[in-house]
């Protein structure tokens, strides 16, 4: 009886360290991506990303563009002026294009 106290003490100090160590990790770091949108393209048009990551999508055309998820239409901003942009916390993996221009293709990948 004696020897079954000692061990469950042991692993209950076990699960204790461990489940202290894991609270002490640092979180995940977020990262904040580019996606330019020059002469009609998505610049990169195809990026690999982490969930929660951030793509920040700026204009450089004279025209407006807006990007919207392609199959359900989960998310869209809203049409974007030269110079201007938009940031999309990152949920899942996407594809997505210009409403605006259907021509204008682009990938999410989350690793």
């Amino acid at each position: 009886m004696k020897q079954l106290a000692y061990s469950s003490g042991v692993v209950t100090g076990i699960i204790l360290l461990l489940l202290m160590w894991t609270a002490c990790q640092p979180a995940p770091r977020v990262r904040e991506l580019t996606v330019e949108i020059a002469q009609m393209q998505f610049v990169p048009a195809d990026i690999t990303v982490h969930k929660g990551d951030k793509i920040r999508f700026v204009n450089h055309d004279m025209v407006a563009h807006d990007i919207t998820e392609e199959t359900s239409k989960k998310w869209s901003s809203s049409p974007l002026q030269l110079g201007q942009s938009w940031t999309l916390e990152v949920t899942g993996s996407a594809n997505y294009y210009c409403s605006i221009h259907e021509v204008m293709k682009g990938k999410i990948r989350v690793e």
